[in-house]
Order: structure tokens, then C-alpha cells, then sequence
């Protein structure tokens, strides 16, 4: 038997289910909180912008945290050779609440919880991401840079790359997995090493650094960090690190270093911003170690003396974010307690503050901003 349907009755269907499917229990504001710039190094505003719609592929996050990342300061200042999205909302460590969703959206429903990352989406379709390196697709969308990001009440993201955050999680904590978290575990999944090895931390103190302490030594590894300044050494002992090296007050971290370990450590986790640490460490890193670069200075270069670099055997690997599954892995460490995160957290208004004591190198841990402060 042939049946008709009527072409404008499906329209109206489905833009009904739409429309549903947009609903939420809370009431959706048309204008929200945010800090936003629209110039690279400009003013940060903190004001009233409109709360963004969600595309058919996205969910939107009632923001309640978002840790800030060095990252965010780069993109304010643009220091790196892509181009962000102006003006422009930062941050992509942000925890929150579904609050809607687009008609295309499936496995999520109102009222999860759900994490806005660096990788916002991507094509999901080319060679890297069929294979699982979706944060290097050419057409990565990035939070925080070519996407409004988590420095606002409400934040849109992907459906596919959102974070699946458990209930019950604490929220501020979470924030800073998010990002620096999941990047760390990734860094440390490439430097290939075995549980009892030695792993050297270089910006052992920082928001990456001290996630980067917890999860080697959650994943067995024996870790030696490398920083300096006031309340460093404290924090990274808190942590679970065994050796410190102030390079503020040591003279030879390189014979310092190889000593403690006895012949150097097997991989090295670069997360600090400083291209003369990055350069030393292919220096003090075990014969046929790994040096993993996660830190990004502006315009730099490391610099690798060739013969030494050959003869050692050794690998200088960059690691970007993790994909999905090193997010799921990277928040399931936090879930069984094995991973705390060092914040302070502080009123979104204050971030231009926290920016400043990044350029001064004055951050112990992780920011945080509380969206409604």
C-alpha cells in the first residue's frame, strides 16, 4: 500500500522536535557574563554578551568553573602563527551543566555534566581522525581560540569532543583536567616508559606541573622536578615528587639531575615556557630517553647538539592534546581520587589579574574562575 506524507507536516514535525530538544528545566537568559577582547593584547572586558545558540551538532554548557591556561594568555597576546577568532571569549578548561542541545545531538541529556576542552570539534572524517589524532585535524575547531570559549556563563561546544563528566564530580576541581590534565597524561603516554622509571618534570610547580607530579606517579614513575621561586619545592613534595632541583639556586642542573637519577631520567615532560629548559633537557636525559615538548614559548627552538643526539640515541617528541579516549582515561584517574588539583579559585572579573601573575611567572597551581563572581 502506498502512503502520502505530507511535506509540510514533516517540516512542522521536525522543527518541533527541534524546538524540544532546545528545552531545558532552567531558564536560558539572552544575555550572560563573559570576559571578551577584541583586539590580540587589548583590553580584557568583563560585560553583558549574548548567550550563544547551539548549532545542530552542538550541546551548550551552563559554565559553573573554568581553570585558565597559559595558552590563554598566548591567545590573548597572539603569540603564536595562527589566527584567532575576534573578538574573542577565552578558555577551554570549562565545567558545567547541558542545558541545550541541537536537533542533531545524541547521548546526552539535559542536566549532565559536560567539560568544554581545547579541541572544541573537528572533522571527524579525515586520516588523523580516523585514527585517533583528532586534535591534529586541519580543520580542528579549538575553544578559547577560534572558538568562544568557557570565560563566559554559557558556552557551546561539539557534541562528539565534549567531556563526559560524572556526577558528583566537584566542579571547580575538575576544570583544570580539562585541558592541562589530559595533556599531561597524554605527554606522559608518549615518553613510553616503564612503571619505576625516572621522569623529570620540567615546570614541576606550575597548573601542568603539578598535574603532571600526580599522574606519573599514579602511572609508577619516579619523578624529579625542575623549578624555582617561593613555595615551589613545597607544593611539588605535597604532591608526591621526590627530587627537586631549584634552578634559581643550583649551578649545574645538568651533572645535578643525571646525578640523582644516576645517568639521567628516562623521559622528560617539558611543560614549562622557557626555551633555554627546553634546550637543556635533551642535555641531562638518559641514552635513548624521550624528551616530550608540551610548553609553548613564543618563537622558539630547540636546540639539539647533533653528535650528542645521535650517539645518546635519544627522542624529542611534541605532544598536542589528548583524543577522546585519553580524555576519558585522564578523567577516570581524577574519579578514583588518584589525581587533586591545586587551585585557588577566584571571580571570572578578576582574570586580567591572573594573566598578570602569569607574565610574572607568580602562579603556584591552577586558577580558577567562578563564573557568577
Amino acid at each position: 500500500m502506498l502512503r502520502f506524507t505530507n511535506t509540510r507536516t514533516l517540516q512542522q514535525t521536525s522543527l518541533m522536535k527541534s524546538f524540544l530538544r532546545l528545552q531545558s528545566t532552567v531558564t536560558i537568559p539572552k544575555m550572560q557574563k563573559g570576559v571578551i577582547f577584541y583586539e590580540t593584547g587589548g583590553p580584557l572586558h568583563y560585560k553583558d554578551i549574548p548567550v550563544p545558540k547551539p548549532k545542530a551538532n552542538e550541546i551548550l554548557i551552563n559554565v559553573k568553573y573554568s581553570g585558565v591556561c597559559h595558552t590563554d594568555l598566548h591567545a590573548w597576546k597572539g603569540d603564536w602563527p595562527l589566527a584567532t577568532k575576534l573578538p574573542l571569549v577565552g578558555g577551554h578548561e570549562g565545567s558545567g551543566e547541558v542545558v541545550a542541545m541541537g536537533e542533531n545531538v545524541k547521548g546526552w541529556k539535559i542536566g549532565d555534566l559536560a567539560g568544554i576542552k581545547w579541541l572544541n570539534g573537528s572533522c571527524m572524517s579525515c586520516e588523523l581522525c580516523e585514527s585517533g589524532h583528532e586534535s591534529n585535524c586541519e580543520h580542528a575547531d579549538l575553544s578559547g581560540y577560534t572558538h568562544d570559549g568557557s570565560f563566559q556563563q554559557y558556552a557551546t561546544a561539539d557534541a562528539v569532543q565534549a567531556a563526559r563528566i560524572p556526577k558528583g564530580t566537584n566542579m571547580a576541581e575538575v576544570a583544570p583536567i580539562l585541558c592541562a590534565g589530559i595533556t599531561v597524561y597524554k605527554a606522559l603516554k608518549e615518553a613510553d616508559m616503564r612503571a619505576g622509571q625516572w621522569v623529570c618534570i620540567s615546570g614541576a610547580a606550575g597548573g601542568l606541573g603539578s598535574l603532571a607530579v600526580q599522574y606519573a606517579k599514579a602511572m609508577g614513575y619516579r619523578v624529579i622536578g625542575i623549578d624555582g621561586g617561593p613555595g615551589k619545592e613545597e607544593l611539588f613534595k605535597s604532591l608526591g615528587g621526590e627530587i627537586f632541583v631549584d634552578f634559581t639556586k643550583t649551578k649545574d642542573i645538568v651533572a645535578e639531575i643525571q646525578e640523582a637519577t644516576r645517568g639521567g631520567p628516562q623521559g622528560v615532560i617539558n611543560v614549562s615556557v622557557s626555551e633555554a629548559a627546553i634546550s637543556l633537557s635533551t642535555k641531562y636525559v638518559r641514552p635513548t630517553g624521550t624528551v616530550v615538548l608540551v610548553g609553548l614559548p613564543a618563537h622558539s627552538y630547540v636546540k639539539s647538539e647533533v653528535f650528542s643526539h645521535v650517539v645518546k640515541s635519544i627522542n624529542i617528541k611534541g605532544s598536542y592534546v589528548g583524543n577522546r579516549a585519553d580524555t576519558r582515561e585522564a578523567l577516570d584517574f581524577f574519579a578514583r581520587g588518584l589525581i587533586k588539583s591545586p587551585i585557588k579559585i577566584i571571580g571570572l572579573s578578576e582574570l586580567p589579574n591572573v594573566y598578570k601573575l602569569m607574565e610574572e611567572g607568580k602562579i603556584l597551581g591552577r586558577y580558577v574562575v567562578d563564573t557568577s563572581k
